[in-house]
């Protein structure tokens, strides 16, 4: 069952879905799993999926747009990584504080950029039970550096300071093109852009300011402060918009108990179709289950 819901973060009203088992008795309470987007994906994008098979084992979940994203309220498609570790925490209250859930037993599972987010928040939040990441990385300059050129990254850092000075001056950073921050690869391109073409809260352009923003967001500082919680991290052997090795980076820096998977032969948006879907989604289950049964 889905349910429409609202609630407020840093003041700003946020737009989510709750998603409860079909099973679910009254007057019973179930574990509870906030899902989280990445950067440019909205809740309806690719998260209902993963809420249905979560609500199939069992978990009550829920989703939201993080502030100026689909229909929650804020500044259009900006970043800002921490607001949206903030955002993050203020779904886990909303979700502790349902009926339908037991408010000590809550988990976070992101993908692509939700993956960072998700650890960060874990790491600074003692609410949260466990946690997976699918897809993600664990040092934001690093791995934007490791899918650039030369070139390419030096005059990224000079757009970069120029749109700086210009928020400073203005108040507005610069809009452009998706694809001229987010590399786009190849390999699985086509899939991003069949899904994306579906949602009419998908976005096209964003602003520079993401640049700045994720040259100083570094999950895998503070990722051993999720111990001794669990953390399961799964990543795209051959995903080429963030590459596994940095992943992997996250998970070195995290205490146990933690697992890595690795999924052969897989892109970065593969994850979200079968056959990776299924892997994606057992291990998760598998995880959940082991460490915080529904």
């Amino acid at each position: 069952m889905r349910e429409p819901v609202t609630f407020y973060s840093e003041g700003m009203k946020l737009d989510g879905d709750l998603y409860l088992p079909d099973d679910l008795g009254e007057g019973e309470s179930r574990a509870g799993v906030v899902l989280c987007h990445g950067y440019t994906g909205v809740k309806d994008l690719y998260l209902p999926d993963n809420a249905a098979a979560l609500n199939q084992a069992g978990y009550a979940v829920l989703t939201f747009d993080y502030k100026g994203w689909g229909k929650s309220d804020g500044s259009r498609s900006r970043l800002a990584p921490y607001s949206r570790v903030a955002d993050v925490q203020a779904a886990i209250t909303f979700l502790s504080v349902q009926s339908q859930v037991d408010e000590g037993q809550i988990g976070l599972y992101g993908t692509s950029y939700g993956c960072a987010t998700v650890a960060y928040t874990a790491a600074i939040d003692q609410r949260v039970k466990c946690t997976v990441g699918v897809a993600g990385m664990g040092h934001g300059a690093r791995w934007m550096r490791s899918v650039r050129r030369p070139d390419e990254w030096f005059d990224l850092l000079k757009r970069s300071k120029q749109d700086r000075e210009r928020r400073v001056m203005t108040g507005a950073s610069e809009f452009v093109a998706r694809e001229e921050v987010l590399l786009p690869d190849r390999q699985s391109a086509e899939l991003a852009a069949a899904a994306r073409s579906k949602n009419s809260d998908a976005v096209g352009t964003i602003p520079l300011e993401y640049v700045d923003e994720t040259l100083q967001f570094h999950p895998e500082w503070v990722v051993d402060k999720i111990a001794p919680r669990p953390i399961l991290l799964i990543a795209a052997g051959d995903d080429r918009l963030v590459p596994p090795e940095d992943l992997r980076s996250l998970y070195d820096h995290a205490g146990e108990p933690k697992k890595m998977v690795v999924i052969p032969n897989c892109g970065h948006y593969e994850v979200y179709v079968k056959p990776a879907f299924d892997v994606v989604m057992g291990e998760t289950v598998e995880w959940f289950q082991r460490h915080m049964p529904s």
